[in-house]
């Protein structure tokens, strides 16, 4: 018998929520989304009117905000974070205060309420480069840069606080790819798709770097699963999850043999050699989760959003790029 009822996602109305969100409700759960809701008031708009969701527009560095809706909590999927190395740079203090600050609140709410599961969206960028073929939870983690470090250090705060009925996960994603209601277009895969699209070729800066990455159907079900899971299946742990580990130039290429042949492929140099690449055989081997839908048919599923009008001014509006969103709110 699941006895989680009521979710808080932060970041609900992210990339990933978007996703999530309607999922958490088709199955069953109640749901409280804290955002901001820097990305538009209507991401979640197909299911606004769900009796079982609850949004709140707030902070997650507002600890009052937090001790109010927290009670009734069963499970907290921590997604909100300021995303990405870019935009991390961008205002690093800013960074500093949501990705690190605002979480030993989160997590210290979390557990004063009586939240029996958190689940924190770490990264698998935590792991730094690796010559090693197959980067296992079990190496030392050597993140290059803050983001990725305070995502470590976020780690080691929930796994200090975990005790029995306050039950912990942590999960590190590879980098997700395909369609949400909320794109975002800065993703290695989305962004050569959405060049492959609207401008017929794809620049593949550098090319044999590896990037993991796992489609938003598989990293969503995986959350879903997360709750569904008895607590010993959970507890304490930590797991990867990616699919599979490709060279940028090779996704590049599986782009253009998705959206067509008359695709050029440009390749410059570059000096950002940061190469990742995970082994994911632990949650298979634990939980039985082998990813369902490939790289390809992320990009398949972003060309039909395209051709279908849901993805407007892919080019110039700011809305599906992380950093130019927060130039442009200048966030504090």
């Amino acid at each position: 018998m699941n006895t989680l009822q009521q979710i808080l996602v932060t970041g609900g109305a992210g990339y990933v929520g978007a996703v999530l969100v309607p999922k958490l409700l088709q199955a069953g759960y109640r749901v409280k989304v804290l955002d901001l809701y820097i990305y538009g008031d209507d991401v979640l708009a197909a299911v606004k009117d769900d009796p079982g969701l609850e949004q709140i527009k707030g902070d997650i560095r507002d600890r009052a905000l937090l001790e109010k809706i927290m009670p009734g909590c069963d499970a907290v999927i921590h997604l909100a974070c300021i995303s990405n190395d870019p935009s991390f740079e961008l205002d690093p203090y800013l960074g500093k205060s949501i990705n690190y600050d605002a979480f030993l609140d989160l997590v210290e709410v979390a557990k004063n309420s009586g939240v029996k599961r958190f689940i924190y969206a770490s990264s698998s960028s935590v792991y730094g480069i690796k010559e090693t073929e197959n980067v296992t939870e079990e190496l030392p983690l050597q993140p290059l840069t803050d983001y990725s470090k305070y995502k470590a250090l976020c780690e080691e705060v929930l796994l200090a606080k975990r005790e029995p009925g306050f039950v912990t996960l942590v999960l590190r994603p590879a980098t997700v790819c395909g369609y949400s209601p909320r794109l975002r277009l800065d993703l290695t895969v989305n962004i050569l798709t959405n060049h492959a699209i609207n401008n017929g070729q794809i620049t593949v800066f550098g090319g044999e770097q590896k990037r993991p990455n796992i489609h938003i159907e598989d990293m969503t079900d995986l959350y879903v699963k997360s709750l569904q899971l008895p607590d010993e299946a959970i507890d304490g742990k930590i797991f990867n999850a990616g699919y599979e580990n490709h060279t940028v130039m090779q996704i590049a290429q599986m782009v253009r043999n998705v959206v067509g042949e008359q695709v050029e492929i440009i390749a410059t140099p570059t000096d950002d050699h940061r190469s990742y690449h995970i082994s994911s055989d632990k949650i298979k081997r634990e939980w039985g989760f082998v990813p369902q839908h490939t790289i390809e048919q992320a990009v398949k599923d972003l060309v039909k959003a395209f051709k279908a009008d849901l993805v407007p001014n892919p080019m110039t509006d700011i809305r599906y790029y992380n950093i130019k969103i927060m130039q442009a709110l200048n966030l504090k």
